[in-house]
C-alpha cells in the first residue's frame, strides 16, 4: 500500500470501529489535583477556575462560554523542552514553534501497575525496560513510552494523588539510567500517570529529576497525568498528544488520545 491507501484504510477502520480512538485525559476542573512546589519556591500554579461568563442568560441569551484560570502545567499535561533549563536554548522548544510531526507516533505501554501497587515509590530500571523489550518488542526511534500505574485511579482524592508526607512526594517513576536508555533508543517522549514525569522522590535523583533533566536536554517531551493506560496493548496503539498553540508556552494541558486496533 502507498501512504494514501495507508490513510484511507486508518479512515475506514475509524469509520467503522475497528480501531478505537481511547481518551488518555483526566477531566480538567477545579477538582483537579496540581502540583505543589516546596515552601522554599515563592509561587505555585493556582488551582484550576472555570467562571461563567453566559449561559442562555442576560449575559448571552443564545450562547454558553466561559473563561479560565489555568496554568500550563495543569491536569494531563504537555511537557516542552524550554519547561526545563536544560532545554532552554532550544528555539524549537516552545509549544508553538515544536514540530509537530513529533506528536502523532506509536507507543510502547510498560505495564508497572502490580509493582506500583506493591511499592509506591517502585523505580523502572533500564534493565526492566530491556526485559519487557524481550517481551513485547525493541522500542523504535521516534516512538512514544508511557509508564502504566494506574495511578489515574486516585485522582478523585487528591492527598492520594499527590501522596505526599514530611519527606515529600511518594509516586513511581524513572531510574536516570531508564531514561538515558530510552534517549539512546531515539524516543519522542515519555509519559506517566502520576503528577509528573518524574518519580516523587526523583529529587534525591543524580542528576535530580532525570525524566525532565535529560528528556528536555535532548528536546524531547513529556506527559504527565495521563489516564486509562489499562485500555492501551503493549504495544500497536499510535498516541496524539497535541498542545495548545500558546505563545513561547512551556507546555500545556492536551487532550491525548490513542487508536487501539480492537481486538
Amino acid at each position: 500500500m502507498n501512504a494514501s491507501e495507508n490513510l484511507a484504510a486508518l479512515a475506514g477502520m475509524l469509520a467503522s470501529g475497528g480501531v478505537e480512538v481511547v481518551d488518555c485525559s483526566g477531566v480538567l476542573g477545579p477538582d483537579t489535583p496540581i502540583l505543589q512546589l516546596p515552601p522554599d519556591f515563592a509561587k505555585n500554579t493556582p488551582k484550576v477556575e472555570i467562571h461563567k461568563i453566559s449561559e442562555y442568560d442576560n449575559d448571552g441569551p443564545f450562547f454558553a462560554w466561559n473563561w479560565m484560570v489555568l496554568g500550563e502545567h495543569s491536569g494531563t499535561h504537555f511537557d516542552a523542552p524550554h519547561h526545563w533549563i536544560t532545554g532552554k536554548d532550544y528555539a524549537d522548544g516552545f509549544t508553538d514553534s515544536l514540530d509537530v510531526q513529533r506528536l502523532v507516533a506509536p507507543v510502547n505501554v510498560i505495564d508497572c501497575s502490580a509493582q506500583s501497587a506493591a511499592d509506591e515509590d517502585f523505580l523502572l530500571t533500564a534493565e526492566q525496560i530491556k526485559s519487557w523489550e524481550k517481551e513485547h518488542g525493541e522500542i523504535g526511534k521516534n516512538e512514544w513510552v508511557v509508564m502504566r500505574t494506574d495511578w489515574d485511579k486516585r485522582v478523585d482524592d487528591e492527598d492520594k494523588f499527590l501522596n505526599a508526607d514530611e519527606t515529600g512526594p511518594h509516586s513511581p517513576g524513572p531510574t536516570p539510567d531508564a531514561i538515558e536508555y530510552l534517549l539512546s533508543k531515539g524516543i519522542v517522549g515519555w509519559g506517566t500517570q502520576c503528577i509528573g514525569t518524574d518519580a516523587g522522590q526523583a529529587g534525591g535523583m543524580e542528576p535530580p529529576y532525570p525524566a525532565h533533566n535529560m528528556l528536555h536536554r535532548d528536546n524531547c517531551f513529556g506527559l504527565a497525568s495521563l489516564a486509562n493506560l489499562d485500555k492501551l496493548p503493549a504495544k500497536g496503539a499510535i498516541l496524539i498528544a497535541a498542545p495548545l498553540k500558546i505563545a513561547r508556552g512551556t507546555g500545556s494541558p492536551i487532550r491525548a488520545l490513542a487508536l487501539v486496533p480492537k481486538g
